[in-house]
């Protein structure tokens, strides 16, 4: 019987979100497979690591097109794409200290694609009134996923409980973002 590859990124990418430090032996058996078998459809850790960061990137494309972040109010556009994101705060956190997931082509790419389109609402919140003027775009940005990382582990350390991502996400980005008329 065949194990589809779709199945064996998310079960890799399920443990490595856990541990992310996990042997390839790990790795096979968590996906109910073989290392051979594991081996057969990557190469070794480094192709593993490389399909994942393009699965990682399309769900934060999935969830940014989930998030419907074009429509309406630019924070609770910003809420519904954290909420999009925090769902797989553990896998963007592994994605996130990942290096060499940023000397890729392809990955550099993604990114880029997934900083416009974030920094785009971004843009529009300040346009609007809602954020404020004085944090540029690219930082919003750079701190919204950071943050969505940090609650990743700290949900996984058990410091935050999974229910409660979100909205500390929100509260704290938007807290700091939103101008103080908008507060």
């Amino acid at each position: 019987m065949s194990v589809p590859r779709e199945q064996i990124l998310k079960a890799a990418a399920e443990l490595l979100s856990r541990r992310a430090t996990a042997s390839m032996d790990e790795i096979a058996r968590s996906a109910g497979i073989s290392r051979a078998t594991l081996h057969r459809h990557f190469a070794g850790r480094e192709a593993l690591v490389a399909a994942l960061g393009e699965l990682g990137i399309r769900q934060i494309e999935e969830g940014l097109d989930a998030a419907r972040i074009d429509e309406g109010d630019p924070a609770e556009a910003l809420r519904r794409l954290i909420d999009e994101a925090t769902a797989v705060a553990g896998f963007l956190a592994f994605l996130y200290g990942e290096n060499e997931l940023y000397e890729s082509d392809p990955m550099v790419a993604g990114w880029a694609r997934v900083d416009a389109r974030v920094g785009a609402l971004l843009k529009r919140g300040r346009e609007e009134g809602v954020l404020r003027g004085d944090l540029s775009t690219a930082w919003l940005v750079d701190a919204l996923f950071a943050l969505v990382a940090a609650s990743g582990w700290s949900v996984q350390d058990g410091r935050l409980a999974r229910r409660d991502a979100s909205r500390v996400v929100a509260e704290l980005l938007l807290g700091g973002a939103l101008e103080r008329s908008a507060r």
